[in-house]
């Protein structure tokens, strides 16, 4: 992998994912993770759902950064991504991540393409900005596709209190499927944006949007 994917994908990155756990908090607080024998399922059908939309997009976004696309290609790679995304709860902590990230790369990797990016999408989804800032297809759609299951992990290991050694196992033996989840996404990468896949998943997005508005009532230790 470049050392630009190596980089986003590390959680030190100050891109702000820190304070998302993919769902795993709303899960934790209706007890329907409470071990490390728990997690395996969860992060393995975050990654095939979640995972698997993020690193789409991050792939094609990083194959139109290596393109040089056309003024309105990034507008429409956010757009589509946006009609995939049902749950406005996750919209937000897309942008929002999307934001960091953006900040942190400005300063990192400066660029034109990263200019047209952000005047078309002032508050570019996180896989989008990802995928532009690394520009290779297959390492793009890596980066989102390990974060998608090494946030959560952590956010366990914080939840929880639960063993770091044994959950970082639990995401060391997801490689392979983290390995194949980037190859498909990488193939679809020059695809029009209208005609990219959109895997979801419906339980996530109910959880996103009870996490939103329990996060309205009480302190969350997580914004998503």
């Amino acid at each position: 992998m470049d050392l630009s994917a190596v980089i986003l994908a590390d959680s030190r990155f100050p891109g702000g994912g820190h304070v998302h756990s993919g769902g795993l908090e709303e899960a934790v607080a209706r007890k329907l993770i409470t071990h490390e024998r728990d997690l395996p399922g969860f992060l393995s059908g975050r990654l095939r759902t979640a995972g698997s939309l993020a690193a789409v997009f991050a792939a094609a976004a990083a194959h139109a950064a290596a393109r040089n696309v056309r003024s309105g290609h990034w507008r429409r790679l956010d757009l589509e991504l946006d009609a995939r995304t049902p749950s406005l709860a996750q919209r937000e902590a897309s942008r929002a991540q999307g934001r960091g990230t953006a900040r942190a790369g400005k300063a990192a990797w400066p660029s034109p393409v990263l200019s047209q990016l952000l005047k078309e999408t002032p508050r570019p989804h996180h896989p989008v900005i990802v995928g532009a800032l690394i520009g290779v297809p297959f390492d793009a759609a890596m980066a989102v596709a390990y974060l998608a299951i090494s946030g959560p992990a952590s956010a366990a290991v914080r939840l929880l209190g639960l063993d770091p050694f044994a959950v970082n196992a639990v995401v060391a033996r997801l490689a392979d499927e983290v390995q194949e989840v980037s190859r498909r996404a990488a193939e679809v990468a020059g695809d029009d944006p209208a005609d990219l896949p959109a895997p979801g998943s419906p339980a996530l997005d109910l959880f996103a949007e009870a996490h939103a508005r329990h996060h309205q009532e009480e302190v969350r230790l997580f914004a998503s």
